[in-house]
């Protein structure tokens, strides 16, 4: 057995998995981190929720420390040797969460960028894994990734690389968390999407993202500005998607995070738009929703 969590700017998400890939048992947790004044105060809370949480799952499921093999941690931005750098989401530059935590338990700690995690969950377990070349995208807060070429996971030597959601899209464009301007995840992210939804459709403030699917799936056929809207951002993805596409020519990209609730819109007016301006017309890539959803970086994280 081993524990993976997934760590996310808002959320933190927990579980115990088998070595089949299987969640025994989950728990998750909303943060605010807003209310840290230090990074200090960030890396401490963030040791202090994954000690709980384990605590938590072990008692919970009935297991003991001494089942468990390994812990995994998925999380955003770079990783290098255990050590996270540049997570911009929860304001850190850089926390050896693994020598932190293994002063906690004597146990296989591994850590790895979140989008990897779950893409190599989706493409061993998942709607990836009858392909050789492939991408993950999980466009969710931000847009992370995993490219797989030859069914190997590709990695920088000197970063975790392929920032897809950094490429620029727009030149002068919207400013992004990075600082850069025009970042495809500044367009195709879906707290971006609710973000424009609300104030292009004149939705409450305070709307849940499962209330805003819902109203743009009610109205997508009937209304036009509805359409418009979905339609002008769909537009933005299709650059940074065929940008993939023309650069990697995948079999076959799997999409995760809340883009994959609006599958049945999205998919189809994408899948036009790429043929539409991608470079090579003789070249299929099938666009996947992916199997895993959001326990992908749970159980990537105990894969690494």
């Amino acid at each position: 057995m081993n524990i993976g969590f997934d760590i996310g700017g808002s959320h933190i998400a927990s579980g115990i998995v088998n070595e089949k890939g299987q969640l025994i048992g989950k728990e998750s947790e909303d943060i605010d981190i807003s209310k840290f004044k230090t990074e200090t105060e960030i890396e401490d809370f963030i040791i202090e929720i994954i000690d709980r949480k384990i605590n938590y799952l072990l008692v919970r499921y009935n297991y003991h420390i001494s089942d468990i093999n390994k812990i995994g941690i998925a999380i955003p931005g770079n990783v290098n040797n255990n050590i996270i750098q540049n997570v911009v989401n929860l304001h850190i530059k850089k926390f050896d969460i693994a020598q932190r935590l293994s002063n906690i338990y004597n146990k296989e700690i591994k850590v790895k960028n979140d989008a990897k995690c779950a893409g190599i969950a989706e493409k061993k377990f998942g709607n990836l894994k009858e392909y050789n070349d492939a991408v993950f995208l999980c466009m969710g807060t931000g847009v992370g990734c995993a490219v797989f070429m030859q069914n190997v996971l590709l990695e920088p030597k000197q970063a975790t690389g392929f920032e897809l959601g950094h490429m620029i899209i727009e030149k002068n464009g919207i400013e992004c968390n990075c600082k850069n301007k025009g970042c495809f995840e500044t367009y195709a992210s879906m707290k971006r999407f609710k973000k424009n939804a609300i104030a292009r459709l004149n939705l409450p403030l305070s709307i849940e993202a499962g209330q805003v699917q819902y109203y743009i799936r009610e109205n997508f056929y009937t209304n036009s500005e509805v359409k418009k809207f979905v339609n002008e951002y769909i537009d933005n993805v299709a650059i940074g998607i065929t940008n993939i596409i023309n650069i990697f020519e995948p079999e076959a990209i799997a999409f995760g995070g809340s883009f994959s609730y609006y599958s049945d819109i999205f998919l189809p007016l994408l899948e036009t738009k790429i043929e539409k301006i991608k470079f090579n017309k003789e070249t299929k890539t099938k666009l996947l929703v992916a199997k895993l959803k959001n326990d992908a970086g749970i159980i990537g994280a105990t894969l690494i």
